[in-house]
């Protein structure tokens, strides 16, 4: 006996409108959210009028109230700065160097390694601030 069909046909097609409702809405909620995610490490910058400046990308030194040294948000040891800036030598006479230093960092500590880099050949050091009335 041979079966028969009924008139019901299979959908071959796909719907996507809920598919693409869901894809907009975590795209909304990732655009809402992403101002929010502040990455980085935690320092308390001084506040300091200063110009603006047009920001180059360069690798971000940062030490924290608690004198520990971060190289591009990687704990390091102040002796293991170079190392760390060999990939940039080439580039050392243009690229910029930002120096992220908590206000409780004494300044010998920034002068000691603002003066290793320069032996090193890296000329371009910017300390980094934050606006006054930045933090409100």
């Amino acid at each position: 006996m041979a079966r028969r069909r009924g008139n019901f046909r299979t959908m071959a097609d796909i719907n996507i409108t809920s598919l693409v409702d869901v894809t907009l809405t975590l795209l909304i909620i990732f655009m809402l959210t992403a101002p929010y995610i502040q990455g980085g490490v935690e320092v308390n910058l001084p506040e300091a009028e200063t110009r603006n400046v047009v920001v180059k990308e360069g690798p971000v030194i940062s030490i924290t109230g608690n004198r520990q040294f971060f190289f591009m948000e990687q704990p390091i040891e102040v002796d293991d700065i170079l190392t760390h800036m060999a990939p940039y030598l080439e580039q050392k006479d243009s690229i910029p160097v930002y120096l992220r230093c908590d206000e409780e960092v004494p300044y010998g500590i920034i002068l000691k390694l603002m003066a290793q880099l320069e032996r090193a050949g890296f000329v371009n050091l910017s300390l980094v601030a934050d606006q006054p009335g930045a933090r409100e």
